[in-house]
């Protein structure tokens, strides 16, 4: 380990771990390493505030300085609240969240798990209804005083899951991906070449004349062919597990709504918001995020889609 990324582990583990990007930077493992590299200075921190200057200046041999104030200011520790009346179950908030802090499901209510929220305030801008609002829990205390190590090394295990997730979800729909590829490559090679000649105009051929290259053509078909019943088989019982899902989501949708207790602002909503949304449901789909139809677990964001069985969180 190098002496510049020793030190960035040292400086991460005197941050807060909220990962709220007030720094100016994309969460506090990046932060620290632009610290300990010298492209960063170090009161860039509003979350821990004073405290935390003071201790990254101890760790630097440096003069403690005030908080940078073009980052933010030092606060009690806040939480986000969704109204539910008001959630229209748009998935933004959970995609938006980087400790998976929000339960929910596409187009269901959400609401958030308060132990995990670090107060990052990430999930309000992407809220089409400003249904979110970030609630003071800490009184007078701000900063470190506000937060505490366990919680801080719990946040950063959750980010990391996080991280880990996504990167699951990427290499999951990268496979996916190849696999397709490779499905429809044996008929593109088979195919007939554009501009070739008629093959009704062509003299027979005897068994002697046959090309090695059409003959391995022609083997390369006949072992192609039980992939592509297998391939068949396994779409057809796709099929049916999304028909499935989608039955067990219209059921639960129905139970929830008989209770009262769906969002009640889904079908009317303004262009602007509905525009927000659908942008939202392509962004899921080009990741490759599908309902399964079965309850949402924390930082879920899932909707039925005839693409795939698969249920991943959001």
């Amino acid at each position: 380990m190098s002496e510049v990324s020793a030190l960035a582990q040292r400086i991460d583990a005197l941050l807060p771990q909220t990962q709220c990007t007030k720094c100016g930077y994309a969460g506090c493992r990046p932060y620290a390493e632009a610290i300990a590299s010298g492209q960063a200075n170090y009161n860039q921190c509003p979350p821990g505030g004073a405290e935390g200057v003071a201790r990254i200046a101890k760790l630097l041999g440096r003069p403690v300085i005030p908080l940078n104030p073009e980052n933010g200011v030092e606060r009690a520790r806040p939480r986000a609240f969704i109204d539910e009346s008001l959630c229209i179950g748009c998935t933004l908030c959970i995609q938006a969240c980087p400790v998976d802090a929000i339960v929910g499901a596409a187009k269901q209510m959400h609401t958030v798990i308060e132990d995990r929220c670090t107060g990052c305030d990430l999930c309000v801008p992407p809220c089409p209804v400003d249904c979110i609002e970030m609630i003071p829990v800490t009184g007078e205390r701000t900063g470190w005083d506000a937060w505490s190590q366990a919680q801080a090394d719990q946040a950063r295990t959750h980010f990391e899951a996080h991280q880990a997730r996504l990167e699951k979800d990427k290499a999951e729909r990268e496979a996916r991906l190849a696999a397709r590829a490779a499905r429809v490559a044996p008929g593109a090679q088979l195919a007939p070449a554009a501009g070739g000649a008629d093959t009704h105009t062509q003299p027979a051929a005897t068994a002697g004349d046959v090309p090695k290259d059409a003959a391995s053509e022609a083997g390369a078909a006949s072992l192609t062919a039980p992939v592509a019943d297998e391939a068949a088989a396994a779409a057809a019982r796709k099929q049916a597990i999304i028909q499935a899902a989608l039955e067990r989501a219209r059921q639960k949708k129905a139970a929830l709504a008989a209770e009262g207790l769906g969002p009640k602002n889904t079908e009317n909503v303004s262009a602007s918001v509905q525009a927000q949304i659908d942008e939202a449901e392509a962004r899921r789909k080009r990741l490759g995020l599908h309902d399964g139809g079965s309850e949402s677990l924390p930082g879920t964001s899932d909707a039925p889609d005839a693409g795939d069985d698969t249920k991943h969180r959001t």
